[in-house]
């Protein structure tokens, strides 16, 4: 019995943290691209019942703490893209996009290892372009609203230091106490608090297929699949990846008109459920994950509560909190994207690109910082070196020249 309150208590807090630390991400993404409250509230909603009824599914299935998440950097990516050519409807469009095409992902093996094989510079790149203007936030809020940004990165940066796990959420809850003391009593009575489910007919163009749908796939299979399924074989777990593209690309699909952009594998929270702190034994802690799924079909409930609290909040607050949750994974993008001194430049372009969040011919920077990224490798390319010249093969001027082409230069 105390093993298996351990596996739940162990499951609860794996929902507790996946929601507390982003679910500000996600409402600001959702509300770049142009949903408005009851649309957000829904998303949420939808979001944390489709990840919560995979994960369950999938831990009771195969016997695994398969935890599920939704795409972090995917929300990064709508706050960066912004508003696309018609509106929240060619949002949703873009989000069944991006969901067909994780499932087809799972149906089709080499469209995955394709995905896998995108030169990790530029991956890495082109995510810590998404998530840079969130991560500067905490900046601008200091200089903004500093009577209520500087308690919030306050915290965050003592509880970093000591308790590293629970830095997020309880910056979160300062910001919550921060609003409801900036804020009058009747604007949060005059919200709608009850779990909302609303329903947006998705709309297909193509430029928000390009710079939205496919960023969106892109970045959720690199950035949360590729590294979840390594953080499983890290705790010697390989559950069947085709099983689970199929499954979190359908829930994906199927949650869009109600507003979610995309569930996934967990990568930040999977050590969580994974780890011996949910159980001493391996084949016992699927308990933890599948707690974690009926954790955040409860925590859904509270969506609308949620998104009241930040539309009454300025905007760069949330955006502030939202961006202390991303620090991590903009510094481990960052050191990928910079560890291969043969991709550094590749890496820098595909960065400035999409950091720049300019707009071309209606696509957004997130796809043109990959497209930048790839033909800068492409034009580094080197040929590879002529063999050394052998003694007496050539006059003294015709050696010294074939040295010097031969001889690569020094940075």
């Amino acid at each position: 019995m105390t093993r298996l309150l351990q596996s739940v208590l162990a499951g609860l807090v794996t929902a507790l943290v996946g929601f507390a630390s982003s679910f500000a991400v996600v409402l600001a993404g959702l509300r770049a691209v142009g949903a408005d409250q009851r649309q957000a509230a829904s998303g949420l909603l939808a979001l944390c019942v489709t990840m919560g009824l995979v994960a369950v599914w999938l831990g009771v299935r195969q016997r695994m703490p398969i935890s599920i998440a939704w795409s972090t950097p995917g929300a990064a990516l709508l706050v960066s893209t912004g508003a696309v050519d018609g509106g929240f409807a060619a949002a949703t469009g873009a989000f069944i996009v991006s969901g067909l095409l994780i499932t087809v992902a799972g149906l089709v093996p080499a469209l995955g290892r394709w995905i896998a094989a995108i030169p990790i510079p530029v991956a890495s790149a082109m995510l810590a372009g998404v998530l840079f203007n969130l991560c500067v936030a905490p900046v601008r809020a200091l200089v903004e609203v500093p009577l209520m940004a500087a308690p919030i990165v306050l915290t965050w940066a003592v509880l970093s230091r000591f308790a590293r796990r629970w830095a997020v959420p309880a910056a979160l809850v300062v910001a919550v106490l921060a609003i409801a003391l900036n804020t009058s009593a009747g604007g949060l009575h005059a919200a709608d608090l009850r779990p909302t489910i609303a329903f947006t007919a998705p709309a297909w163009t193509l430029p928000a297929m390009v710079s939205l749908g496919l960023p969106l796939f892109l970045v959720t299979m690199a950035s949360q699949n590729v590294p979840g399924m390594a953080v499983l074989a890290g705790y010697g777990y390989r559950p069947p990846l085709r099983g689970i593209l199929i499954s979190t690309g359908l829930a994906s699909a199927v949650g869009a008109p109600l507003g979610g952009h995309a569930v996934n594998l967990a990568a930040i929270t999977a050590a969580l459920a994974a780890s011996p702190d949910a159980h001493p034994d391996p084949e016992r802690r699927w308990i933890a994950s599948v707690t974690a799924g009926v954790g955040y079909v409860v925590l859904g409930l509270g969506s609308g509560l949620a998104t009241a609290f930040v539309l009454l909040s300025p905007p760069v607050l949330v955006e502030a909190v939202a961006g202390l949750a991303l620090l991590g994974a903009l510094a481990a993008a960052i050191a990928a994207a910079v560890a291969d001194p043969a991709g550094r430049e590749a890496a820098v372009v595909t960065f400035l690109v999409t950091a720049s969040g300019v707009t071309v011919l209606g696509v957004g920077a997130a796809f043109w910082g990959l497209v930048a990224g790839a033909l800068m490798l492409l034009l580094q390319r080197r040929r590879r070196p002529e063999p050394p010249a052998r003694v007496g093969d050539a006059a003294g001027a015709e050696a010294d020249d074939s040295d010097e082409r031969a001889a690569p230069a020094r940075v």
